[in-house]
């Protein structure tokens, strides 16, 4: 196997008496596409947090690309290629489709925002911004408003903005939110489109769209990882069945108590 680009070490996050993530170790491989998988308060939002930069492990190391990535914050990771799209979409309503990849573009290349509005008609930025937005599928749309995309077209554009800045490693979580069932179909075809090209950790609670794209799945109970293997190797396992099932038993027995 590839030598890992991501790298955790007994990763643990603590909320006083609440442990997040409980001892995690996980690795990716260059091109590889690893889902995070667990049943709601697993702790999988707080891993990625802590992969991103955007919250510090209580204890632990994380590596990235060969180098210890663990103290430096948001910004630095971004810089070297870690790179982030949120659970809830986060893109400039107001600009179009392609100012938003543009200005990813110009952060990536260290230009000022002072002077935003000649940049608006700067090749250096437009023209890798339209290239992005072709690559998303998104090119018919480049000059429509953010905000008026549809909900899919705006999650398809904030991965777009993220690969303006040419990451190394894209950390998805959940992309699939708040999307119907033709939207998350069109968006699993999207990410199946992005699959070696770039490496992605993706944290996701479809599990149809998980078993679709996945090389390697882990699953996260409770801050721990229960199970890492192929996505039939995880389906088989029993440890991974009775952690869904025991969930899905004690929804159903709330259901029952709250209409008794």
């Amino acid at each position: 196997m590839a030598e890992p680009i991501l790298q955790t070490t007994d990763l643990v996050k603590r909320f006083g008496g609440l442990v997040a993530t409980d001892h995690v170790s996980l690795s990716l491989v260059p091109g590889e596409l690893h889902a995070i998988i667990g049943p709601n308060g697993a702790g999988k939002t707080t891993l990625v947090a802590q992969l991103s930069g955007e919250m510090a492990p209580t204890a632990g190391r994380v590596r990235f690309d060969g180098q210890d990535i663990t103290d430096l914050p948001m910004p630095r990771r971004a810089r070297l290629g870690l790179v982030r799209s949120f659970q809830i979409t986060s893109i400039c309503p107001e600009f179009s489709a392609l100012d938003n990849v543009a200005m990813a573009v110009q952060a990536r290349l260290g230009h000022s925002f002072h002077f935003w509005r000649n940049a608006r008609t700067d090749p250096a930025l437009i023209m890798p911004a339209r290239r992005v937005l072709e690559q998303v599928d998104l090119a018919a749309r480049a000059d429509v408003p953010a905000g008026l995309l549809s909900h899919g077209e705006q999650r398809q554009l904030e991965v777009a903005i993220a690969l303006a800045t040419e990451p190394k490693l894209l950390l998805l979580d959940e992309p699939m939110a708040g999307m119907g069932r033709e939207e998350s179909q069109r968006m699993v075809s999207f990410l199946q489109t992005l699959k070696r090209r770039y490496t992605i950790l993706l944290i996701e609670h479809d599990m149809d769209a998980v078993f679709a794209l996945a090389d390697r799945i882990s699953v996260l109970v409770y801050g721990k990882v229960i199970a890492t293997g192929l996505p039939d190797e995880v389906r088989a396992n029993p440890e991974v069945q009775h952690a869904y099932l025991g969930d899905e038993a004690e929804e159903a027995a709330a259901a029952e108590a709250a209409n008794a």
